[in-house]
């Protein structure tokens, strides 16, 4: 597990998630190590792999922000900038601050995750997850 405070309060994350609402399906969260954390993703005929943590380019410091990057079966490369504050689990599509992004709130006792996916212009889905291992 991290010693990095940001990327350790993603350890709530850790585990099976059922998820329902605009996709169905499951995702799993496991440390990778003690940097990154890998998400399996299978949602309906879609599955992919996640790596997230934080950017760090040859001799460089880490990046400010907890990053992603998703590799879909069709091809996809799509990044993620992930935060949670309190109860509260925000991940942008792409830059902190995207116009598109997810937020959740954790139950509290980290069973279920509540929310729902924002795009610009007024589209999106709800996406609820509950943790099944």
């Amino acid at each position: 597990m991290s010693n990095d405070p940001a990327l350790q309060a993603l350890a709530r994350l850790v585990g099976t998630w059922k998820i329902t609402g605009g996709h169905e399906g499951t995702v799993t969260y496991r440390w990778m190590n003690d940097h990154f954390l890998q998400q399996d993703v299978r949602l309906g005929d879609t599955f992919g792999i996640e790596i997230i943590g934080r950017e760090r380019k040859l001799m460089a410091e880490p990046g400010a922000d907890i990053t992603s990057r998703y590799y879909g079966d069709d091809g996809s490369t799509l990044d993620y900038t992930y935060e949670i504050l309190g109860d509260t689990l925000t991940i942008w599509a792409g830059e902190r601050g995207s116009p598109a992004y997810y937020q959740g709130t954790f139950s509290a006792d980290d069973t279920t995750l509540n929310g729902a996916w924002v795009y610009p212009g007024g589209g999106g889905y709800i996406s609820n997850a509950e943790r099944v291992s």
